[in-house]
């Protein structure tokens, strides 16, 4: 492999384009998003061949790229099986129907967000989230006639309250180190954004639950009473609980969701449910769920993909000299945000996870940050953009599997989910009214030293 590989800002952008271009195609088309994201993997492959690296050490890079996949496609895998399991069990049945007397439905989105974002500040892990309340929640609002769509963003918004500003979360931890900051320092410094945006979610999820109420009419208002009124079986409520405190005592998610799906396929087998018709479920899913091996395999030969992808550009530190050059000449608290915020936007349309739009952003601008600021407002800034612009982009992994445990499209939840783009927007107010009160003191110690001289 050459010492020093060059990639100028022409070859980025093209990079850039045809990989955006083919993963949108894919998306408007509704073809699987491999098709899409080859010809952008493809021109990477056929740009580093061009560069002077070889075959040998393109399929060394890619394959280790791929093996840091294997958590993801693991966890994916058990996902598709859960659903069905949990359905075929009766897990399912018994869980909406707590839901439904634990929810007023007058009040389903804002208590949907309230929940999950509790439960996300306690696991600090969007999936953990979803997976323990998200399933029954989005049950019941099938059976209340709610839009899938809205409460899927709430879900998810709550998610990601955790997932960002959890001390317990990972990627939470991961930032802190990334910036070198200790962890409990760094959540009082994220603690106001988090503040604002969670009261602008309370207020937009209220707002939506009072137009709904309003729009319906009592011949289309679904009546919750007797629904869910199945004969109760405490049994069925071991898989979720089994999930929920492996998540909790910080286990690692496959195993949660592996002993839930088993104990699951037990409780069916208990009920006589036969072999043949669990299998069945497994691998198609269900009619009301959707779930199921079978439909999940494009999925998890698109995250292989872009395993090696990110493997790719992550080892011939391919957007580097970009990173390096885009702060050079900026020196204002706001012109460094919005620059900050563009690039970890850039890096996550085409890196596809989470990690390295965090690592990458992190290590390349701190030194500027600390020149200029420092590492807290570096940590503000990409804890309300770069830890969030993953779960918006339709091809990004974390977005992937927080869709498949909803049921809900990307594109179709974004628009509810006002947490994770109103972050982005609100951390920009704040650095221009902080650059402004900067300026002020700054007149005013001005004036006052001219008076004195």
């Amino acid at each position: 492999m050459p010492n020093s590989i060059h990639f100028s800002y022409r070859e980025i952008i093209a990079l850039l384009f045809l990989t955006l271009i083919g993963v949108l195609s894919s998306v408007m088309i509704q073809w699987p998003l491999l098709v899409g994201f080859s010809p952008g993997l493809i021109f990477l492959i056929l740009l580093c061949k061009g560069k002077g690296v070889s075959w040998k050490d393109l399929c060394s890079i890619g394959m280790r790229g791929l093996l840091k996949t294997k958590e993801v496609i693991l966890i994916l895998l058990l996902v598709s099986m859960l659903l069905p399991a949990w359905y075929i069990s009766g897990t399912i049945e018994q869980m909406v129907s707590f839901s439904l007397n634990l929810l007023s439905k007058e009040h389903f989105l804002l208590l949907s967000f309230v929940l999950t974002m509790l439960i996300s500040m306690l696991l600090g892990t969007a999936v953990g989230s979803l997976s323990t309340i998200g399933i029954p929640i989005m049950s019941a609002a099938s059976a209340l006639q709610l839009p899938h769509e809205a409460v899927a963003g709430a879900l998810i918004s709550g998610a990601f309250v955790g997932d960002r500003s959890s001390p317990f979360s990972s990627a939470h931890q991961l930032l802190a180190y990334t910036v070198e900051l200790p962890v409990f320092r760094q959540f009082r410094k994220l603690m106001p954004t988090m503040v604002i945006a969670v009261l602008l979610s309370f207020i937009f999820y209220f707002l939506f639950d009072l137009k709904w109420n309003l729009d319906s009419s009592p011949s289309n208002t679904l009546s919750t009473k007797g629904m869910g009124e199945s004969e109760s079986s405490y049994i069925t409520f071991i898989p979720p609980v089994i999930l929920l405190l492996f998540v909790c005592f910080r286990v690692q998610v496959k195993y949660a969701f592996l002993f839930s799906i088993l104990s699951s396929i037990v409780i069916a087998a208990s009920k006589e449910v036969s072999i043949l018709t669990i299998v069945y479920h497994l691998w198609h899913g269900t009619d009301q769920l959707g779930g199921g091996v079978k439909n999940m395999l494009f999925l998890l030969l698109f995250i292989a993909m872009a395993g090696i992808f990110n493997g790719l550009l992550e080892e011939l530190k391919i957007i580097q000299p970009f990173l390096d050059r885009w702060l050079s000449d900026s020196k204002s608290l706001v012109g460094n945000t919005w620059r900050t915020i563009a690039a970890t936007w850039m890096i996550s349309i085409i890196a596809c996870n989470q990690t390295l739009p965090i690592i990458l952003t992190g290590r390349s601008f701190l030194p500027h940050w600390r020149k200029y600021h420092s590492n807290e407002e570096l940590s503000r800034i990409m804890a309300d953009s770069t830890m969030l612009f993953p779960g918006m982009i339709p091809w990004s992994v974390l977005a992937i599997m927080c869709s498949t445990i909803v049921g809900v499209s990307v594109l179709s939840y974004i628009p509810y989910a006002i947490f994770l783009w109103g972050l982005p927007l609100i951390t920009l107010i704040v650095s221009i009214v902080k650059q402004e009160k900067e300026r002020k003191h700054f007149q005013n110690r001005k004036m006052f030293l001219d008076k004195c001289s």
